[in-house]
This record gives C-alpha cells, structure tokens and sequence, in this order.
C-alpha cells in the first residue's frame, strides 16, 4: 500500500504544525511550507522523521500568487526525487494571518493583506496544484468559528473565511469526477500563537471563551491535529462539502 503524502501549508508553528505531526503519526509523509523561519520549519521535519516518516519543508508565501510557479515547481522535483511519485494526496489550506480591527476602523491595506493570504491565495495555489493532487485525494480548507458567529474586531478576518467555506463546497462539487473530497474545518477558539497568542496568554479572554464554551475550556492544538488526521484517514471518505467546526461547542 503506498504511502500517503500530504502538503501542509503554514506547517512549521500552530496548528499546522500540530496537523503534520498527528498526520505523520497516523503513518502520512508530509511536505509543510513555511513563510520565513526555516530553521523552525526543519525541526518539524526532524520530529516527522522522529515518528518514522518522510517530510521536506519548502518556503511559500501564501499571499503572492506570484510565487505559485516556482513553488509547484519546487513540490513537483521534490515528489520525484524524494518519493518517485508524480502526486500527493492530501492537500491542507493551513497558513493565514489575523488582524483585529473594528469594521469602522478596518483599513484598505489591513483588508488587501486579509484577502491576498486568507481567500486569494487558497484560490490559486488549489488552482495551480490540481494537476499535483491525486485522484481520489482530499483537500481540507482551514476555516474559523467566527464565521458562524460574530465577535467584533473581525470582520474583515471572518468574511475572508465565509469566503472559503463557499469555495469548498463549489472545490467539492467540481473536483467529484476526480473522486476528490473537499471539506472545511472551523476551529474555535485555540491556545496557540496566532494572534499574537492572545487566546493563551490573556487569562481574562481564556477565561471568557472558556466560559462560553460548552466543554468548558479553550481549545488546545491536539484537539484540531486529532480532527484533521481523522478528517483524512480512509474512515472519513465518505465525507465531502461539509462544514466541520471542532470548537468545543463555542456560542450554542
């Protein structure tokens, strides 16, 4: 049985760092993009040998279409060398920024940033990666909780991601003949990083989120890795042009 091989995109910290190990420990080889910090990206790829599988890192800027080129290139020699495989079968639309403004105070520039990174990037790069994905894979956009529901500061952020969650049922409905099954995951509140690590460093918004949660508590990496290996392990295939929150029970 051949191994899978699945492309993680802002696969070096977070989530989607935590995505590419609990899909390496699930037995997936991983290729994981990072935008600048490489030495952090490698130690991710050393962990995934660690657990007896095969990653590469290569550098992306989701936010320059410009780029898309060179990067499929980049991918392509690696699937040859590495694999002898001219595919891969997973695809993760991970990497994003966040921005908290009001919509009052939203600037142009902060919502061409959002745009360029959350929904063009993910438009294009899919685009440009079809020929590279295998029939029968997968691709599993990265949405938010807060495309459900409204917290203020981010509605530049959260339209980005309704934005997506359309996408993917349209991705669905048009790569079925290839027997490609495309999903969205909305994550709720995490204690990661992103956003500056507010989620995990700010007791009183913890303690907020937290409370208005039905489980109880913030949402820790783990518990988003676990859903997308289970979103991508055979058990899962019959799922397509679903929506996927894993929040916690988030605002009910």
């Amino acid at each position: 049985m051949t191994t899978p091989i699945a492309l993680i995109t802002g696969g070096s910290r977070g989530l989607g760092r935590n995505a590419a190990l609990k899909l390496a420990e699930h037995g997936t080889d991983v290729v994981l993009t990072y935008r600048s910090n490489r030495a952090e990206a490698e130690a991710v790829v050393a962990a995934i040998e660690n657990l007896g599988r095969r990653a590469v890192a290569l550098p992306l800027d989701v936010g320059r279409v410009a780029g898309f080129d060179a990067f499929a290139n980049a991918l392509r020699a690696e699937l040859r060398n590495r694999w002898q495989r001219e595919h891969f079968d997973f695809l993760v639309n991970n990497a994003g920024i966040g921005a908290h403004a009001s919509f009052a105070e939203t600037s142009e520039a902060q919502f061409d940033e959002l745009m360029n990174v959350q929904f063009k990037g993910v438009f294009f790069l899919t685009q440009k990666l079809l020929p590279l994905i295998a029939d029968g894979g997968r691709i599993l956009n990265v949405s938010s909780g807060l495309a459900r529901f409204s917290l203020p500061g981010y509605s530049a952020y959260a339209s980005m991601k309704g934005a997506i969650e359309v996408l993917t049922r349209y991705l669905a409905k048009e790569l079925g003949p290839r027997g490609i099954a495309v999903n969205v995951l909305a994550p709720g509140a995490i204690e990661t990083d992103f956003g500056g690590g507010a989620v995990r460093d700010n007791k009183e918004l913890n303690k907020f989120v937290a409370s208005n949660t039905a489980l109880g508590r913030v949402g820790l990496p783990d518990d988003i890795g676990d859903v997308i290996a289970s979103l991508l392990s055979p058990e899962s295939r019959w799922i397509n042009a679903q929506r996927i929150e894993a929040s916690g029970g988030m605002f009910l």
